[in-house]
């Protein structure tokens, strides 16, 4: 971590969504019959950061579990190369998704830096592990605050993520895009 030390729930926070990644990858690279859903922790919610929010449409609709994401029904954007690989239960009614791509880490994250206009956070130097948290996180309905997790699976010359799709192109992804799609309007959050 860089600068000041987040606050103790906010590291519960980071830790958190940074586990759920490296959970979602290690199951994917595993078994592919079937997504296991992430085990719910126990530990407290942290407290709301302060950033504000970026200025993003609003969600039309939840993606359904089997379906492809878009930029519309997440409410976040996707990055223009990226290739859906799957979707997991996060908790308390919320999914995320995962993106692979063949992009550069440092690409990627200056990639959402732009478009959300938010600086980030990098939670984990290594492997390098972004964080932009993208609406308020509301710990009586969610698991994971809506915003994008960018992982470098390209790391210490590990060839990057296998690609799940077998005989699928590109074989392995250098980096991964996690998406806590935010809440849609008239729903509450985690609903």
């Amino acid at each position: 971590m860089r600068g000041v030390p987040p606050r103790p729930g906010r590291i519960v926070r980071l830790v958190g969504a940074a586990t759920v990644l490296a959970a979602a990858c290690v199951a994917m690279a595993a078994a592919q019959a079937v997504p296991k859903p992430f085990p719910r922790s126990g530990d407290p919610a942290p407290a709301q950061q302060a950033q504000q929010p970026p200025k993003v449409p609003p969600v039309a609709a939840a993606p359904a579990p089997g379906s492809v994401p878009s930029e519309e029904t997440l409410g976040l954007p996707i990055y223009p190369s990226a290739q859906y690989l799957a979707s997991y239960d996060a908790g308390r009614g919320q999914r995320y998704f995962l993106f692979g791509t063949t992009a550069a880490f440092g690409e990627v994250v200056a990639y959402y830096r732009n478009v959300l206009r938010l600086k980030g956070e990098l939670v984990f130097d290594q492997p390098p592990t972004h964080m932009f948290e993208a609406g308020r996180f509301r710990e009586d309905s969610m698991a994971f605050p809506p915003g994008i997790t960018v992982k470098d699976f390209s790391w210490m010359a590990s060839g990057g993520f296998l690609n799940p799709k077998p005989g699928a192109q590109p074989a392995r992804f250098p980096t991964i895009v996690q998406v806590v799609p935010l809440p849609a309007p008239g729903r509450p959050p985690g609903a």
